[in-house]
């Protein structure tokens, strides 16, 4: 995604249903993917939650939504809103393949992936 949110803004316009967003942001630490007001948007589509491989901002305010929210750091700095990426891809971080339609079990320390029916048969 390479610091750039416009696809990230784009789901979560699209309705949730119950659903939890994944999003690869390589890792980079030094602007946001996802804000309150991107979150607000995903809260008012039946988004679940969001897990971001990067950094959101808001964090406070992130904290008293319904909707899950994980992340690897705050960073007050907005990304760019270049429409970079992918949308509906398997992504690869810390280890593990997420695919569309995968399960996600999630607390504050962190998430289990359970195979879903979207990827791979064996997951890579």
């Amino acid at each position: 995604m390479d610091g750039h949110n416009p696809l990230v803004r784009e789901a979560l316009h699209t309705p949730g249903r119950g659903r939890v967003l994944v999003v690869d942001g390589g890792a980079r630490l030094d602007c946001a993917l996802l804000g309150d007001q991107l979150a607000q948007a995903g809260v008012a589509q039946g988004w679940a939650g969001v897990v971001v491989n990067g950094a959101v901002r808001d964090a406070a305010r992130l904290a008293e939504l319904p909707l899950g929210v994980l992340a690897l750091a705050t960073h007050p700095r907005r990304s760019g809103k270049l429409a970079q990426g992918e949308r509906d891809v398997g992504v690869h971080f810390a280890g593990v393949w997420l695919w569309p339609g995968d399960w996600l079990c999630a607390d504050e320390d962190g998430v289990v992936v359970l195979p879903g029916d979207g990827g791979p048969p064996d997951h890579l």
